[in-house]
Formats: structure tokens, sequence, C-alpha cells
């Protein structure tokens, strides 16, 4: 039971145990298969890899508290994807850092302890995560003030950051909708008023469009994204809940964001908050509301295909992108873990692909559609997201994608804003599906955003 996750373990309790106790994973289960390391994207970077890591727990070899591997880990969920036993791997990365904190053992990669602690730091009281002053104050006490210069003037004169964040609470009284037949709460995710403000406002073109009547919850906050999981898993359900409780209130049933670390945190909180009382209880002093339990999540890609079928998308299509190859990008968080995420094709989804091709375009078929770009890695570790970025996108251009189309803004941010800095000898425009799905309705250009783009895809999309 998740419940018993919450106290803090004796440390005399061997490694296995505390696993068991905390999270409910019983790593004796584990019989060396090797899928979590054949499959992880950073096995080439950890000190110890993901079975070694389950091995040094079986053993009880506490010196796996101050290995890089549990630091480095990026959370893409592949090897709880993969494991046969159902292990959850990445949880046990999460926990084995807590852990490691409580002991007083120093972070083995102090920049992302650092990173994490300042996330959580700034959301607690601002509500959602200010992205220019959390680089900033992140960038001052690391000594990394230097670094990203171009990328962020670049993104200043975009407007692809908001100088002054916003601070928001969650309401302790919330009105429930005369009407909420139909429609479907919109979680829009922190980076939507700032670094992927173009991916939010053609979102709403495209629910506009298609008849989704999309309402966005008054008082939302940060979901708590990786570093709340990493750092308090309390704290990973009660900051999701308390705006699932929001929306319960106001008469809805169902939740979609377009982010998928958004979504996957809404969803784990749909699964495991229920379970977790110490969660429930913060969210109902936070709330003045017991939280029942009836907001099921979505992300926007299954709204979209819930509400039409390729055939009507492709009904409302008045600028067909007939001639134009893409390579759909789902990232980690969409797809995976099945078990939370309940997806048809965790290894390769193809309902983007769907999607772009009711639009008229090509879908190509590659190897990294679910591969991890690095998430959050790239402010802290920024050579070895370089690194894994690089790597999608030179797998779409060989493949022969002239652009690759995304449902993430971290996603879309790692592969279009750092491209100046991966040693390849070519460009690719990253677009939102959404951007594609608002020109291809035939909303004026300016309505897609393009403008916004690191890469420029105005060049490609008027030769279609």
């Amino acid at each position: 039971m998740l419940t018993a996750a919450r106290a803090t373990t004796d440390h005399n309790t061997p490694l296995s145990g505390a696993v068991l106790e905390r999270i409910g994973q019983n790593i004796f289960r584990c019989y060396q298969c090797v899928k979590c390391t054949s499959g992880c994207p950073l096995a080439d970077q950890f000190d110890l890899r993901p079975n070694q890591v389950m091995r040094s727990l079986q053993l009880n070899d506490t010196s796996v508290l101050k290995s890089k591997a549990i630091w480095l880990c990026a959370s893409c969920q592949t090897c709880a994807t993969r494991c046969p036993q159902e292990i959850d791997v990445t949880g046990v990365m999460d926990l084995l850092r807590i852990e490691a904190r409580e002991r007083g053992i120093p972070a083995a990669i102090p920049d992302i302890s650092r990173f994490n602690k300042l996330f959580m730091g700034l959301i607690g009281p601002m509500g959602r995560v200010p992205e220019l002053l959390l680089i900033l104050i992140y960038k001052l006490i690391t000594g990394k003030v230097f670094t990203d210069i171009r990328m962020g003037t670049h993104m200043l004169l975009k407007g692809k950051l908001r100088l002054i964040p916003k601070i928001v609470r969650t309401p302790r009284k919330v009105a429930a909708l005369a009407d909420p037949t139909g429609k479907v709460a919109y979680f829009p995710g922190c980076s939507a008023d700032s670094s992927a403000r173009e991916y939010d406002h053609t979102v709403r073109n495209t629910a506009k469009v298609l008849g989704i009547e999309l309402v966005e919850p008054p008082g939302w906050v940060c979901c708590g994204s990786s570093p709340a999981h990493a750092t308090d898993p309390t704290a990973a359900h009660v900051y999701p809940l308390r705006t699932m409780a929001t929306i319960e209130r106001m008469g809805l049933n169902k939740v979609t964001s377009p982010c998928s670390n958004c979504f996957s945190r809404l969803k784990m909180a749909e699964r495991e908050g229920m379970e977790d009382a110490a969660a429930l209880r913060q969210v109902a002093e936070i709330t003045d509301y017991d939280y029942q339990g009836k907001v099921t999540v979505q992300h926007f890609i299954d709204t979209i295909l819930d509400h039409a079928t390729p055939k009507q998308i492709t009904d409302k299509v008045k600028r067909p992108l007939t001639g134009l190859k893409v390579a759909c990008y789902y990232g980690c968080l969409i797809t995976r873990p099945v078990t939370k995420t309940g997806a048809d094709h965790p290894e390769y989804p193809m309902k983007m692909d769907y999607l772009m091709q009711a639009l008229g375009a090509e879908t190509v078929d590659w190897s990294f559609k679910t591969d991890c770009c690095g998430g959050s890695l790239s402010v802290t570790q920024t050579e070895v997201s370089l690194n894994m970025s690089r790597k999608v996108l030179q797998n779409a251009h060989d493949c022969g994608a002239d652009a690759v189309i995304t449902m993430c803004p971290m996603c879309h941010m790692n592969l279009d804003a750092r491209q100046d800095q991966m040693a390849i000898d070519f460009r690719m425009p990253i677009l939102h599906s959404t951007q594609l799905t608002s020109l291809a309705f035939g909303l004026p250009e300016k309505d897609a955003h393009l403008d916004k783009n690191m890469v420029d895809p105005r060049p490609l999309l008027g030769k279609f």
C-alpha cells in the first residue's frame, strides 16, 4: 500500500525491506534478465547499470546510495515498462534518492539535487513553476551563469519566456458548472504560459475546430513534474490531486493535458492517489474538500481521437499537408508505463501518426519515436541530454522525415531549441502537432504561431 511509503524507515532495515515497505516493490522478484539495462537510454552513462542497482539491493549493498545512476535516471519508464516481473524500477530509483538524502549521503550529482530542491522550493509558494526565474536562480547557484546565453536570448526575443511570474492558489470554494455535459477539464501545464505558449494556443484552436469544449480549472497548480516524485512521494500526489479536486467540484469527470509530463503525473495520481492517505489528508486541508477520485486523466491526443475519427478530422481539413513527411515523436511518457497509461501500443504507438495522416501528411517509420530526449537533464546534465536528443533527430533525418512532430513541451524544447548545440550537419523543424492541425484546418498562419519555433518551419511549410 502506498500509505506505508510515507513513513521514514529504520536505517538498519535492509534496503530491500525499505523498498518493499515504502513503495511495495519486492526486489527479490528480479532474476537479472537485464531487460531494464538493455532498454535504458542512459545505461552507458551509469556507474551501476539498472540491473546492477537491483542486485545491489538484493545484496543490501548500501554503496548503491552513493551511485551516480540513481541521480542520472531520467525517469523515462522504459525499464518499468519492459520488466517481465513488473517491478517499478523507476520508482525504486526515486526511492533510493530519497533514502540517500534521509541517511545524510551527499548526492552523487549535486546539480540534479539542487535543481530538484529549487524546483520544489519555487512551486510551493508560487503554485506554478516560473521557468525564467527557475533557470536564472539555478544558473547562479551552480555558477553556470553564462551557459545557454545565446539560446536564452533567442527565446526572449521570440517572447517564449514570461518575465513576470504568476502566483496562484488552489481555491477553497469552487462553483459547479451549470451544465458540465460534454465539457473536458483542461490542464495546460506551467510551460503553456511561457516557453510553450504556441502549443497552448494551437491546442485551443484544434479543440475549437473539433468541437471539444475545454474548461480550464481555476487556480490549477503545477503537477510537480519529475522533481516531486524524486524528492517527496507525498507531494508528487498532492500537487496533481489539488487540481483534480477542483475539477471534481466543478462537476467534470475528465481532464486532459497536452503536456506528457503533466499527463504522467496526473495519471499516476489518478491510479495511486486514492491509496495515499497522507496525500488525501493534505489535499483536504488545502481545499476544504474530500476528494472522491472521480476524475479520469487523458493525454490530449486521446481526447482528440475520442471526439473525432480520422475520417471526421480529414473532413475538417481545408489545406491538406500532402507531400510533407513527418516523424511522430511520442517521447517517454504518453504511453509509459502501460500499467498506468493503459496504452494499446506502448513501444510503437500510432495515434499521433493517425492524426497526421488524417491531415494529409505522410508519416515515416522510424526507431526512436518513444526514446527519451533527456527531459530536465537538458538543464542539469546538458551534454548527456544533447546526446540523447541528437540520436532522436539523426534517426528521424535518416528515415527521410522533413520534420519531427511532438505533443510535449519538454520534448519540443529539447529537440527544437538546442539543435545549434548538437553538432549535426542539418536543421530539422520541430512542430507541435497542433500547429499543423491549425494550418490544415485553414486557420491563418499567425494562429499557428510558427514564428515562435526556434528552428523556423516556414520555409519548409511554404512548399506544401
